[in-house]
């Protein structure tokens, strides 16, 4: 084995373990996002569970933020505007990051 080879296993090793730790924070933020968003809603327990889950399926309908922003607000209404979810979505995935990030 090179070096070079090396280094490329080395690269894509990195590259695999990123992209895990950027899916985990996006799905930890879609969580808590979904988590607040029932709360404006009035929902609790079991409903709340599965509005959570909703919030994450809804990320996986195209690329970006967008589709889970789209979802919030259609779901809130007048509860929440935008400025207010986009700063709860910027919240939200700064403490995701931080819960999921390998040394916490």
């Amino acid at each position: 084995m090179t070096t070079f080879d090396d280094r490329e296993r080395a690269f894509e090793n990195r590259y695999a373990h990123d992209a895990e730790l950027a899916f985990r924070a996006a799905a930890r933020r879609n969580r808590l996002l979904g988590a607040w968003a029932a709360d404006l809603l009035g929902l609790s327990g079991e409903e709340a569970t599965a509005y959570e889950i909703e919030v994450l399926r809804a990320d996986l309908a195209e690329a970006g933020d967008e589709d889970v922003y789209a979802k919030l607000a259609t779901d809130l209404g007048d509860r929440a505007d935008e400025a207010t979810i986009r700063a709860k979505m910027a919240e939200c995935s700064a403490k995701a990051k931080a819960e999921t990030a390998p040394d916490a």
